[in-house]
């Protein structure tokens, strides 16, 4: 069981409330943002179960607030693509090494970040929305990261940004839901790491808010510049922490 201090308590505190705001800009980058740097200070499967139980918290309010703008086709079919892929993404989990699983955490943000830049146009339908929502289950079970897969997939089939940032918020509880059941089964969600969750809940829900102001202000370019610097930090941080403690092993 994982114990936590003070100081690494307010760092993911911390940590949440900026992720929130990238969060709350885009809809989708919570997990991108905020794994990468809980890892530094936790073990990655705790940033992992962190980051889903504190979707699964927020998740209700989101459905709430956006269910008139959500794309119902395409979540459905993105979730059913998901419930296979969470469970292979979660039997992975167990089985790397915390210096391994920041190796694989840095490069599924390098991907998401290509994603974003690339702004390649595909096709949309509903196999290809399951295989986008099987391919987010897989990242969301191995380091709560559907981000990647799931933001080409909408921004790629030029999905207008009110619509592409309801889905994937509402996308993202869903996942959140379909994970929590592994880690409780595997032991990885712990009575300090439901603790430092719900500390930092109300910080996850202001930063969502300021960072929703900030979408209702900024065009598509200003908001996907934020969200690209933030995200290419994080996977600088992850990487550099992975390859000093792959070297120094």
């Amino acid at each position: 069981m994982v114990e936590c201090s003070a100081g690494t308590v307010v760092f993911v505190c911390s940590t949440v409330f900026i992720s929130a705001i990238l969060r709350g800009i885009t809809g989708f980058g919570f997990a991108l943002a905020a794994v990468p740097l809980i890892s530094l200070v936790m073990p990655p499967v705790q940033g992992v179960a962190i980051a889903i139980l504190l979707q699964c918290m927020i998740g209700l309010s989101d459905l709430v607030s956006v269910r008139g703008l959500i794309d119902r086709s395409t979540l459905a079919m993105m979730s059913v693509g998901a419930m296979v892929g969470t469970p292979a993404g979660l039997m992975t989990l167990r089985l790397l090494s915390p210096d391994a699983l920041r190796v694989i955490i840095a490069v599924i943000v390098l991907a998401g970040l290509a994603g974003m830049i690339g702004k390649v146009r595909l096709r949309s339908g509903p196999r290809q929305a399951a295989g986008a929502g099987l391919l987010a289950g897989l990242f969301s079970g191995l380091a709560a990261m559907p981000g990647p897969p799931a933001v080409a997939y909408v921004v790629g089939t030029a999905t207008p940004a009110l619509q592409a940032r309801a889905t994937l918020m509402v996308f993202f509880f869903v996942t959140s839901l379909i994970a929590l059941p592994g880690l409780l089964v595997q032991r990885i969600v712990g009575l300090p790491t439901v603790l430092v969750a719900a500390a930092s809940l109300p910080l996850l829900v202001i930063g969502t808010r300021l960072g929703g102001r900030v979408f209702g202000r900024l065009d598509d370019a200003g908001y996907q510049k934020a969200a690209i610097a933030t995200l290419a930090a994080t996977a600088l941080a992850s990487a550099s922490r992975s390859v000093w403690g792959l070297l120094n092993a």
